[in-house]
């Protein structure tokens, strides 16, 4: 047991660190950790990272409301809006056999690192994009119809713009419903992998937060904790009856977690995020081939 308490330590610092620098993604790695290193059982461990992950992110969570970069309305709508699926999840993981479970966790590990490392790629174009000076297009777009610097709009062009943007046009409403429909279905998605993974869910909240509702990145980190302890929380409280949980092996791993989570909460601010993510999408790729080495002939 000592053991396994020393071993806990690291593992909860990781777990948190890369909770508070991104915003999620230490989640993914609390299931591997807890079968293979503090050798819980598969669904042991899906209901006990919840509680290691729920405590880093309220942890994280307090860091980043400090700062205000946390959307309470926002995150609030984003995680009750996933309880449905939360439940679900919850329910179809306790069905399953052991094994497949774990190939399934391999197979969400290879997928959440493939898209972290393409938006990696591309937030890395854009950065390149925006880092070439625009003066010079500004001034041959001016050079070539100088007539776009002195006319006004007219009156006629006004109204129209003014129409197409009411708020009352039919338009207006079909993008409301389709973006409503989108946030609902993503928040759903969200609360299927909690329950079913044990996992927060962080990697897809932040990228859904940035271009679904249009919040800034750090403000999406810090509003996507909010999402997870909801997410977590309502998972648990589904499995809470399941019992057999190591709680003192929890709690060292939750505490430990809590810790890194402010570490990374000041690591995010003195390392590129893109760094971050490239290293954590390498590791997860790691460590899902090592999972489903290990699973896969037991099917």
């Amino acid at each position: 047991m000592p053991l396994i308490a020393v071993a806990a330590l690291p593992c909860g610092l990781v777990i948190g660190l890369l909770l508070g620098a991104l915003g999620g993604g230490g989640s993914i790695l609390a299931v591997p950790a807890l079968v293979y290193l503090l050798h819980q059982s598969p669904h042991e461990a899906t209901a006990g990272a919840l509680v290691v992950v729920g405590i880093g992110a309220a942890s994280g969570l307090a860091f980043h409301a400090r700062a205000g970069r946390v959307r309470w309305a926002a995150g609030a709508a984003f995680g009750g809006l996933g309880t449905a699926g939360t439940f679900l999840g919850s329910r179809w993981s306790a069905s399953l056999d052991p094994t497949v479970l774990m190939t399934a966790f391999a197979g969400m590990m290879l997928a959440v690192a493939a898209a972290m490392l393409v938006q990696t790629r591309r937030e890395r174009k854009g950065t390149r994009g925006r880092a070439k000076t625009p003066g010079r297009e500004k001034t041959r777009a001016v050079r070539d119809r100088p007539h776009a610097v002195r006319t006004a709009p007219t009156p006629a062009t006004t109204g129209t713009l003014a129409t197409s943007a009411s708020p009352t046009s039919p338009a207006t409403a079909t993008t409301r419903l389709a973006s409503a429909l989108r946030i609902g279905a993503t928040a759903t998605a969200v609360g299927l992998l909690t329950g079913f993974f044990g996992v927060g869910g962080g990697f897809v909240v932040v990228p859904a937060l940035t271009l679904v509702l249009g919040l800034e990145m750090p403000v999406a980190v810090g509003t996507s904790l909010l999402v997870i302890l909801i997410n977590s929380a309502t998972a648990f409280a589904t499995r809470a009856g399941a019992g057999g949980l190591d709680w003192p092996l929890l709690a060292t791993l939750a505490a430990c977690a809590a810790l890194g989570s402010w570490l990374g909460n000041r690591l995010a601010a003195r390392v590129r995020p893109q760094a971050l993510s490239t290293a954590f999408a390498s590791l997860v790729t790691v460590l899902a081939v090592s999972v489903a080495v290990t699973s896969i002939p037991r099917l």
